[in-house]
C-alpha cells in the first residue's frame, strides 16, 4: 500500500484486485487474509520486467520475418481528455523532440475535421503511425480553453437504451471516426491524471468502450493509456488507481497504463514500446 502509488505502469496482467485497499491486516479478525507478498510480486514493475526478460526471445525474428512479407507500418488512434486538457501539449512535444521520439512523415491523406497521421520511428528502427483523434476542431478546442468552457465533444453520439428498470447511457463514433477504428492496430488512450481536476471517469470508458467496440475491430487489439501530466511537480493520480477509476478491469483485450509527463515525454516510450509489441503478438496470430 505504500509502494503502490509510486508505480509508473501497470497492465492488465498485473492490476491489483480493489479489495486489496480494504483487506484487513490483523489475524485474528476472523477474516480471511489477503495474500499480499503474491500480489506485490505480481504487480511491481520490477518483477514484470524480470518475468518479461525470462520469456523466449520470439519477438526479434516474428518481426524481421514479418518485415520481409510486409512493409506496412503499425496503426494506432489516439484520443483522449489528456490531448486537450493539459497545459503542455504532448502531441506537440512528440513532434518537437527528435531525440526521444524521431518524426518519419507526414502522410497526405487527411479525415476531415478530425486529425491527421503522423509517422514516427521508434528506437531508429520500428516505423508506426498515429492518428490523432481530436473532440472537434481547432478553433472551437482553443475558444473553449480561453472561456475555461466545456468542449463538447464531436465524436461521439449518445445511443441510449433501457436495461431493466435503469437507462443505460452508451456512445457510438461518427462516421469518419468509424473508418479509423476500422482500420488501426491498437489504440491510445491520453488519460488527464492531473489530481486537482474534475474528471468524468464514467463517460471516459463509455467512449473507450465506442473506440474498441469489436463490431468496428478484432477484439484482441491492445490499448495503451497515457496517464499524463502537464509537467514535473504536478500531483498526479498514480496509475493504478487510474486503471480502477477507468474499469479497464472490464475489458477484454491487453492494456497498459504507463504515467506520462507531457513536457518531457517521460514514460512515453516505454508505453509505446509495450504498445508495439503487443500489436506485434496480434498480427503474430
Amino acid at each position: 500500500l505504500r509502494d503502490l502509488p509510486l508505480w509508473a505502469s501497470v497492465d492488465w496482467r498485473s492490476l491489483p484486485d480493489v479489495q486489496v485497499f480494504h483487506q484487513v491486516f490483523a489475524e485474528d479478525s476472523g477474516n480471511t487474509l489477503y495474500d499480499y507478498m503474491t500480489v506485490y510480486k505480481k504487480s511491481c514493475p520490477q518483477s514484470r520486467r524480470s518475468v518479461k526478460s525470462s520469456r523466449p526471445r520470439y519477438g526479434a525474428v516474428t518481426s524481421f520475418l514479418q518485415s520481409l512479407v510486409t512493409q506496412a507500418e503499425p496503426r494506432f488512434a489516439m484520443f483522449g481528455p489528456g490531448l486537450e486538457e493539459l497545459d503542455d501539449s504532448l502531441v506537440q512535444r512528440m513532434m518537437t523532440c527528435p531525440e526521444i521520439l524521431l518524426v518519419a512523415g507526414l502522410p497526405q491523406r487527411r479525415i476531415h475535421g478530425i486529425g491527421s497521421g503522423v509517422s514516427f520511428q521508434f528506437n531508429n528502427n520500428q516505423k508506426f503511425n498515429i492518428l490523432t483523434l481530436y473532440s472537434t476542431t481547432s478553433v472551437e478546442r482553443r475558444r473553449a480553453r480561453a472561456e475555461q468552457a466545456v468542449v463538447v465533444n464531436k465524436m461521439f453520439y449518445q445511443d441510449s437504451s433501457t436495461v431493466g428498470n435503469q437507462q443505460a447511457v452508451h456512445y457510438n463514433v461518427i462516421a469518419q471516426v468509424k473508418k479509423v477504428c476500422e482500420v488501426v492496430d491498437g489504440f491510445i488512450y491520453v488519460a488527464n491524471a492531473e489530481a486537482h481536476k474534475k474528471h468524468d471517469r464514467e463517460e471516459e470508458l463509455a467512449h473507450i468502450l465506442a473506440m474498441i467496440d469489436p463490431a468496428l475491430g478484432p477484439r484482441n487489439r491492445p490499448l495503451l493509456v497515457l496517464s499524463c501530466i502537464s509537467h514535473v511537480g504536478v500531483k498526479r493520480i498514480p496509475c493504478v488507481y487510474m486503471a480502477h477509476q477507468l474499469q479497464l478491469n472490464l475489458l477484454r483485450q491487453p492494456w497498459m497504463v504507463q504515467d506520462t509527463v507531457a513536457a518531457t515525454l517521460d514514460g512515453l516510450l516505454s508505453g509505446l514500446e509495450w504498445l508495439l509489441e503487443e500489436a506485434d503478438c496480434k498480427n503474430a496470430q
